[in-house]
């Protein structure tokens, strides 16, 4: 059996071996040089084609931004899809005191970003990719991404009082999370990311409080039509995170799609050159089409 480290790593530098792909447009969502999306025009010349939009992974931290994953968007692109690529505020390039990486998260301006980018990018992308058909919207997110599509896919029924609750469901097709941070108490109980999803909430002291506006697994049932997608052997973000995530779901009388792949680890989900990645469009597809 391969070292999981080591096959890791190996999966790591194919998913990041492929020159990032720059976008047909891009579109500021507000002042900050982090609210910005790209667009994606689909390959084939189609008029008309579902949207989906995509939120990058990375923990929530500032050294990772949307570039890692313009591949795949790429590779959405040419399955067809009109695609807009979200950035959005992460944490410092440094880490915190005594910490070795850099801070997860901002609170509250990453969950700010991700609101308001949801919010613009309907009328955006009417701009800036005509393409789209936002009758047609699915979200995708991979890792910390994919945390933060099931919580954009939420906001409907965050408590009462949140900034960012919306009075009725968001217009969306489905979620297909990849991989995604989705239950914070077992993250936390695995150091998922090096304790990630503490930091990406300001810390212990607020963090129940906090999560529950954050936490996907604290927010259902959405009435949302929900896949996650995860590799069993992905060692960044362990198969039970996701588990945890699918009970909490089950529990709350709304089972999502749950396809566990094998022999997959955390990035050929997003590697254009695994077969992973055909499947996670083959999800999106099932969604949006």
């Amino acid at each position: 059996m391969p070292d999981p480290a080591a096959r890791d790593a190996a999966e790591e530098a194919s998913a990041f071996s492929h020159p990032a792909v720059a976008p047909d447009a891009s579109a500021a969502y507000g002042a900050h040089p982090d609210q910005v999306v790209d667009f994606y025009a689909p390959r084939d010349g189609r008029r008309s084609a579902p949207l989906v939009v995509a939120l990058h992974g990375g923990a929530w931290r500032a050294p990772y931004d949307r570039q890692h994953l313009t591949p795949f968007v790429d590779f959405l692109a040419r399955r067809g899809f009109a695609v807009a690529n979200v950035e959005y505020r992460r944490g410092s390039a440094i880490p915190r005191q005594g910490g070795a990486a850099p801070v997860a998260g901002r609170w509250p301006e990453t969950f700010d970003d991700v609101a308001a980018a949801l919010d613009a990018v309907h009328d955006l992308a009417a701009e800036h990719l005509p393409q789209a058909d936002p009758r047609r919207t699915v979200l995708t997110g991979h890792s910390a991404g994919g945390h933060l599509a099931l919580w954009a896919a939420a906001r409907h029924v965050l408590p009462a009082g949140s900034p960012w609750r919306l009075s009725a469901a968001p217009a969306l097709r489905g979620v297909v999370a990849l991989a995604p941070i989705a239950h914070f108490e077992r993250a936390v109980e695995l150091a998922v990311c090096g304790g990630a999803a503490t930091e990406l909430l300001g810390g212990e002291t607020d963090f129940a409080a906090r999560a529950a506006h954050a936490d996907p697994a604290l927010l259902l049932p959405t009435g949302i039509a929900t896949a996650v997608v995860q590799g069993r052997t992905d060692v960044v973000v362990p198969p039970a995170v996701a588990d945890a995530y699918a009970d909490a779901a089950a529990k709350a009388g709304e089972p999502v799609g749950f396809t566990l792949l094998e022999d997959v680890g955390h990035f050929p989900l997003i590697d254009p050159a695994a077969d992973a990645c055909a499947v996670v469009a083959e999800e999106i597809a099932q969604l949006a089409w």
